[in-house]
């Protein structure tokens, strides 16, 4: 690790530019608990697309020289794909004034210097910018208390997201698909939703 990170944002089909060190940092760091994806290129442009699309998509990432070691993205959840935009449809929210958050991920070594806050910080002050939006939102995967694989010293994330203002909302849920370590095949993991007001 170097001492001079750089920042990179970028908007809509922007993104694409950097898409390889999106792609090869997410199958590296969701391979861990509680994501165990077993990652590919194929199901990463297929992800990638839906923010490519949206021209009110957000990348905020970071390098450590040549190399992307964290990342985070954000869409109006309106331009988000069905399967996360029903949840709040079948609750009666109006999508369009909800900002969906996506992935915020580092590398182990660069945790805990402050960057997961920053994250937070990009995707909240991009979501104001165009001062229609009164909700934002993210989801997690529930692997249940008792998994297998479930490391002794894992400690989730909650405390962090309740410090900064979200809260989970165990009525919205969705159910999106990857494969596991070792499988090929995707199979159907359970994801709440955590919200919170945006502020202006």
């Amino acid at each position: 690790m170097t001492n001079e990170l750089t920042f990179v944002r970028k908007t809509g089909a922007g993104i694409a530019d950097v898409f390889d060190d999106l792609a090869g940092l997410r199958i590296a760091v969701f391979r861990d608990y509680p994501y165990l994806y077993e990652g590919s290129l194929d199901y990463e442009k297929g992800y990638l697309q839906t923010y490519l699309r949206s021209d009110r998509s957000f990348l905020f990432a970071v390098y450590d020289g040549h190399e992307m070691v964290g990342a985070t993205t954000c869409i109006p959840l309106e331009d988000e794909t069905a399967e996360i935009r029903k949840p709040f449809e079948d609750a009666g929210f109006d999508i369009a004034s909800v900002f969906y958050f996506g992935e915020s991920i580092l590398l182990p070594a660069y945790r805990g210097k402050g960057l997961g806050h920053r994250f937070f910080d990009e995707r909240e002050a991009h979501a104001r910018t165009f001062g229609q939006f009164a909700l934002c939102c993210f989801c997690s995967v529930d692997r249940g208390k008792n998994h297998p694989l479930k490391p002794a010293d894992h400690r989730p994330n909650d405390a962090f997201w309740l410090k900064r203002g979200y809260r989970e909302e165990p009525a919205l849920q969705s159910v999106m698909e990857w494969p596991d370590l070792g499988e090929t095949a995707s199979t159907p993991k359970k994801m709440i939703f955590w919200t919170k007001p945006i502020t202006y």
